[in-house]
């Protein structure tokens, strides 16, 4: 069902009234819909449920009497089709008003809605950007293989000597405030490293100077921001037992180590040039990432949304599909919505909290880059929504099929052309 005589009548900032027609060509349609989804509730005495025919219903009860539930299954494609007529952008559910709805007549609708601001550009090329350092330097080359050299690192035990910053030990503790003991605070066998900061602050550093099989009775306060609220700022004591000392064992700094960190290596000084290179190209990335960073940022600052206004449903939906986004990539992890809260003990409201703080930035940019996709008259052909399709194929290990059913052409022509939006800020900017 297309629309007819489609127009939109702009109110105040992003606001705006909808007016189009359903044509009376598509009102029988629209009525055989409504009377096929009641006709087998219906129980009309003289026939028998169900079977009561179109036209006796519409002799005995009017076809009016079908009109609201014929409207609504008109307006599921009348409604897409008026937007379309219009180009306009809705960013909320509309709300359905009925101008006329008289019997052989166009029927006439009204849809008050909100729609994307409109965005006046500023400068997008040519900026000015902070050139980025990708030198590695023998220093960091070092530091990268110490990190490898810890990561090889191995515990051993400590003969009769008291535990250092920096040792494992292994603890049995039972807390306690006032003589109550609470839930979380007892473990057996527990490795914690020293200094590592995993208890609260003061448990670990009493427990340097001590040995195997001593016993130690730390005393500590509570943070007074500790998540659980009945021992935020509570003294507490835990008896606590010190049942091993490890040291930590790093590895010589030699050809052999170098062969243990990657065998195919042949030693000490073609790591080294290995991890040179990686670290390069590591740099190499994190710049282009930097420079694509600042580069759309200072297009965004430089850019006017008309009215100065985002619609409040863009940022709701913005927040939404991040924290939806998060939630799947926990669950990924095999961590579900409520373990999560409970291993951080953040709330689903302080998750959308954080998510909120950059949500006007973040739909700000998606409407500046589609404002330079039609400034610059951006529109990808079948080649390039190909190359796509085979370039997200091999990235995901899917078919191309796959993709295809999974996304939309103008799916994919819209994220091209995004992308060619970016392209032509970065590429144009000069790094000083």
């Amino acid at each position: 069902m297309v629309a007819k005589n489609a127009e939109f009548t702009r109110g105040d900032g992003n606001k705006g009234t909808l007016k189009f027609e359903i044509p009376v060509e598509d009102h029988a349609a629209a009525i055989d819909a409504a009377f096929n989804k009641i006709k087998d509730t219906l129980d009309v005495p003289g026939f028998r449920k169900g079977k009561m025919p179109k036209q006796m219903f519409i002799a005995r009860f009017g076809e009016e009497a079908l009109y609201e539930d014929a409207l609504n299954f008109a307006l599921q494609e009348a409604y897409p089709s008026a937007i379309d007529a219009t180009g306009i952008a809705p960013v909320n559910q509309p709300q359905i008003g009925v101008e006329s709805l008289e019997k052989g007549q166009a029927w006439v609708i009204s849809a008050e809605v909100e729609i994307a601001p409109e965005i006046e550009l500023g400068e997008y090329k040519g900026l000015t950007i902070k050139k980025q350092d990708v030198e590695v330097s023998d220093a960091d080359v070092d530091a990268e293989i110490e990190t490898m050299r810890q990561g090889q690192a191995e515990l051993v035990l400590a003969e009769d000597r008291a535990a250092e910053n920096g040792d494992t030990v292994v603890i049995d503790f039972d807390g306690s405030v006032d003589g109550d003991h609470f839930e979380g605070g007892k473990g057996e066998n527990f490795s914690l490293e020293l200094g590592s900061g995993q208890f609260i602050p003061g448990f670990e550093e009493q427990l340097v100077g001590h040995k195997a099989e001593e016993s130690v009775e730390v005393k500590v306060t509570f943070p007074t921001d500790y998540q659980a609220e009945d021992l935020a700022g509570k003294d507490a004591i835990f008896a606590t037992t010190i049942h091993e000392v490890k040291v930590k064992e790093v590895p010589a700094l030699d050809d052999e180590f170098a062969k243990d960190v990657d065998e195919e290596v042949a030693g000490l000084e073609e790591l080294k040039a290995k991890t040179k290179d990686r670290l390069a190209e590591a740099k190499k990335n994190e710049a282009a990432e930097a420079k694509e960073d600042e580069a759309v940022s200072l297009a965004v600052d430089n850019a006017k949304v008309v009215g100065d206004e985002i619609p409040a449903a863009m940022l709701d939906e913005d927040i939404y599909r991040q924290m939806n986004s998060f939630f799947a990539s926990m669950q990924n992890q095999g961590i579900s919505p409520e373990m999560y809260s409970q291993i951080t003990g953040q709330t689903n409201e302080d998750i959308h909290n954080q998510y909120a703080e950059g949500a006007e930035k973040r739909v700000k940019t998606s409407l500046v880059l589609e404002a330079i996709v039609k400034a610059e008259g951006i529109t990808p052909d079948q080649a390039e929504i190909d190359a796509e399709v085979k370039s997200l194929a091999a990235q995901y290990g899917m078919e191309e099929d796959a993709i295809r059913n999974a996304l939309s052409d103008d799916m994919l022509a819209h994220d091209i052309a995004v992308k060619q939006a970016v392209n032509t800020i970065v590429d144009s900017a000069i790094e000083a």
